[in-house]
């Protein structure tokens, strides 16, 4: 610590600029007078360059030396001794002014959140949710969020981020839940106190659930079989024929599947609802997975790329949308294809709920609408029996979305 000054001479601007360091690496000139700060001083280097400093004693008893700000900008002498003035009143108080500063400089950024995420908590959600949070991360907040220290970002930043991506509701809304979960866990791990994505409102995604009609099933089916790549034309396959979603699809592996028994066990890491879900397979899928198994005997998954996991087949499924001429349809909405399918050939919705794998009957609910029409013909039939009646000569027409 540098020798204190001993006279009663204030520190002012004519004393500042004129001060060096006579010949020493560096020199302090402390604040005297009455209105003097104790432990304000003025620094001056060998170089020539001046900053305000405080010098006192924390709450420890240590001896503490903190910068205030360069000379003659942005502080002047007058600016300088009001900010020591109220840095000693906060030292006053039992705080440490160098150890918070020295806290905010090395505090976590939203970088170092988004790492820590993706190694301590990504690695327990499914294949699909695992890429579509990488991506989210990759695209969106490390570019916009990456430098901001996690304790200082806003509710309205976030409230910002969100209404700036509202051109793509769902990103909008993904990437909304995405951090809200990244700030939940900032929480557990001391990083802030409160979730900034707490109270912005998530916009309104409009529901849409799409079925094929008969003949758009026959068009895909015939876009199918002459598609280059058959790998992916199996996988749609199964899709159709299980209705499973796209992610338990291609992270199957042959131990889950039994063939003979007709029974696909998908671990509690593969599915939506976090649980094990075993169904039957219909013979369709058995006689196809059979063929698939033949193909590639070696192989540990039942689709790969070099012994890799697919990870998504967008692409391919834009180029056979195209062939089979379906604008607009959605690899999801293949398992409403296969739960529509299940409604018309008289499945409950219990039944429809348990091959799906829904967790809930009120996400099954969503299909009670599809048995409208076998529900009519069966009151039709009472009521010819009722009346006795000959029922007329229906064809029936399978309705598109």
């Amino acid at each position: 610590m540098a020798k204190r000054r001993t006279d009663d001479v204030a520190l002012s601007d004519k004393l500042a600029k004129a001060a060096t360091s006579e010949g020493k690496s560096q020199r302090i000139l402390y604040d005297g007078g009455k209105r003097a700060v104790r432990g304000f001083g003025l620094r001056v280097t060998a170089g020539g360059a001046k900053s305000f400093i405080l010098t006192y004693r924390n709450y420890d008893g240590r001896d503490r030396r903190l910068t205030i700000g360069a000379y003659p900008q942005p502080y002047s002498v007058e600016l300088a001794r009001k900010k020591a003035s109220q840095l000693k009143r906060e030292i006053d108080n039992g705080q440490d002014p160098l150890e918070r500063r020295t806290e905010a400089r090395t505090a976590p950024t939203m970088a170092d959140l988004c790492d820590r995420y993706i190694e301590d908590y990504l690695p327990g959600k499914r294949p699909s949710s695992q890429a579509e949070d990488l991506s989210m991360i990759a695209r969106i907040v490390r570019p916009k969020l990456g430098a901001r220290k996690v304790a200082a970002v806003t509710h309205a930043e976030i409230d910002k981020l969100h209404r700036d991506l509202k051109p793509t509701l769902y990103q909008a809304n993904r990437t909304l839940a995405l951090v809200s979960k990244m700030f939940a866990l900032s929480i557990k791990w001391g990083w802030r106190t409160d979730n900034p994505a707490r109270g912005v409102e998530r916009f309104t995604e409009a529901k849409r659930t799409r079925y094929l009609t008969t003949d758009e099933l026959k068009r895909l089916t015939a876009a199918l079989d002459t598609f280059p790549n058959q790998q992916v034309a199996n996988i749609v396959r199964l899709l159709l024929l299980t209705g499973a979603r796209r992610g338990e699809v291609l992270s199957a592996t042959w131990d889950h599947l039994d063939l003979e028994a007709g029974v696909w066990s998908k671990p509690a890491s593969l599915t939506k609802q976090n649980a094990p879900h075993v169904t039957p397979l219909g013979e369709a899928a058995i006689a196809l997975l059979k063929r698939i198994r033949q193909d590639a005997p070696e192989d540990e998954r039942v689709f790969s790329i070099a012994g890799k996991p697919m990870r998504d087949i967008k692409r391919q499924w834009e180029a056979l949308r195209e062939a089979a001429e379906l604008p607009g349809v959605r690899l999801h909405d293949l398992r409403h294809t296969y739960a529509s399918m299940l409604a018309s050939g008289g499945a409950s919705l219990p039944m429809i709920g348990a091959l799906l794998g829904h967790a809930s009957p009120v996400t099954t609910a969503r299909y009670a609408h599809l048995f409208q029409d076998p529900l009519r013909k069966l009151a039709d039939e009472v009521g010819h029996i009722v009346t006795g009646t000959k029922p007329a000569e229906v064809t029936p027409i399978r309705k598109g979305a």
